[in-house]
């Protein structure tokens, strides 16, 4: 909401807005910006002369503003409804979908098109750091957006990417997520398979070909020209040339291109093969795409390298993820694994999702967190399940945080190795991050 609050002042409005907590980042870029932001919920937050109301999706009935607005008869719309009206109709949307890496393809995405001169304007669920800020009109008539199958709003329980008008659609991979608001992955399938019917003949849809749900997708019915990336008979393909996969060669027709950048993990290597696959789409030659990757300089919150120094004479780097669901956690662990070997590895887990909270992937979480040397798992009260089951030699729980950071702390003082200090939330972890660096310092 944030992104399209940018969007809309960038476009010569008034605009003005609402959250139960405001904080940096987004806080300052909107102050900056002059939006004016209101802390917590009260009718008189909407201006009496609002031309629209845009309620965001985690808005729910019982919200006073939202109240308001429906006792006042005030015209109101989402967020996607009201981005696909008046900014995504007259463009060509390049849209990130699947459900995992779309805010790194995204951003990969519209670096690599801003790199080659086109100054997309974009909107993306992170910071990309080649960017600094998390949308942008632009000045051409591309536009990145991470398109997110999460619903709409109260009212409008379609998938918010149902409003996007893509021309080149990338479906990345497909798991069960989002346990509170589908029931099972066919309804998740049936978002998708939605979305596949409004791209336009012209249009291309670039799939993974790896992916068994992306294949059931396709198979119910694909109207545009259709590529893949991995998989048997792949348009486009990979291969890593080194352990921690920050080289690789992609292979698209006959032609073998070499790359060389900064970031490691074999998922990562894979987000990055199906954006040069979109930017080639619109002209972007292969060669030229490459030559953008070797200067991408990633997203906060994804491998974000938040400490490096010592703590009583131990060496340790602390990093921020974004990481929350199993097979994530999965792979950004093998991703550094691979990167270092032989040293000590701690994963922090906050299961903060509400697929997560529910427990749906619990029986996953123990493999997924098998690369690391030790994993601490915050067990708070909103967790639905027994998270004490996932006890064992390497896999610590605790209900507080600062017993959380006390144990961490313990573990870096008893390694004899550098320590890697993974900390994976998709929120706030109760301000870990900070409390953590202030023990550190």
């Amino acid at each position: 909401m944030g992104g399209v609050a940018r969007l809309a002042k960038e476009l010569g409005h008034s605009v003005s807005g609402s959250d139960a907590n405001t904080y940096p980042p987004m806080s300052t870029q909107l102050e900056s910006l002059g939006v004016e932001l209101h802390e917590g919920y009260c009718p008189s937050n909407i201006p009496d002369d609002a031309d629209i109301i845009i309620i965001g999706n985690t808005i729910g009935r019982g919200n006073p503003e939202l109240e308001h607005v429906l006792d006042r008869n005030l015209p109101y719309t989402s967020g996607a409804q009201w981005l696909g009206e008046n900014l995504l109709r007259d463009r060509w949307v390049l849209a990130v979908s699947g459900t995992h890496g779309k805010t790194t393809t995204s951003s990969l995405l519209a670096w690599i098109l801003e790199a080659n001169g086109l100054e997309p304007g974009y909107l993306i669920g992170g910071v990309p750091e080649n960017f600094g800020e998390s949308a942008r009109l632009g000045n051409s008539q591309f536009f990145v957006i991470e398109a997110d199958e999460y619903d709409t709003a109260f009212s409008d329980k379609r998938s918010k990417f149902l409003h996007y008008h893509p021309r080149t659609l990338i479906i990345n991979n497909l798991e069960f997520d989002h346990a509170d608001i589908f029931r099972d992955m066919r309804a998740i399938e049936d978002q998708f398979h939605h979305l596949l019917k409004i791209v336009p003949s012209h249009g291309l849809v670039i799939a993974n070909g790896l992916e068994s749900s992306i294949k059931s997708v396709i198979a119910r019915g694909c109207w545009s020209e259709l590529s893949h990336f991995l998989g048997e008979a792949c348009d486009w393909d990979v291969t890593e040339t080194c352990d921690d996969y920050s080289k690789f060669i992609i292979h698209n027709k006959g032609q073998q291109t070499p790359c060389k950048w900064n970031l490691i993990g074999k998922h990562n290597m894979h987000n990055a093969l199906a954006a040069v696959a979109a930017a080639h789409h619109i002209g972007v030659t292969v060669k030229d795409a490459v030559g953008a990757l070797a200067e991408f300089r990633s997203v906060k919150r994804r491998m974000e390298l938040i400490y490096s120094g010592t703590h009583k004479g131990h060496e340790l780097r602390v990093f921020d993820d974004f990481a929350h669901h199993p097979t994530a956690i999965a792979k950004t662990l093998d991703g550094l694994r691979k990167q270092v070997p032989e040293e000590n590895i701690i994963a922090v887990l906050e299961p903060r999702s509400n697929t997560m909270k529910q427990g749906v992937h619990k029986h996953l979480l123990n493999e997924a967190l098998g690369l690391a040397d030790t994993s601490l798992i915050y067990a708070s009260a909103q967790v639905e399940w027994d998270i004490n089951m996932l006890e064992a030699d390497n896999v610590q729980t605790s209900r507080d945080v600062n017993t959380l950071i006390d144990i961490l702390i313990s573990q870096i003082e008893q390694s004899n190795r550098r320590s890697n200090v993974l900390i994976m939330s998709n929120g706030g972890f109760e301000g870990l991050y900070q409390r953590l660096l202030n023990r550190l310092s």
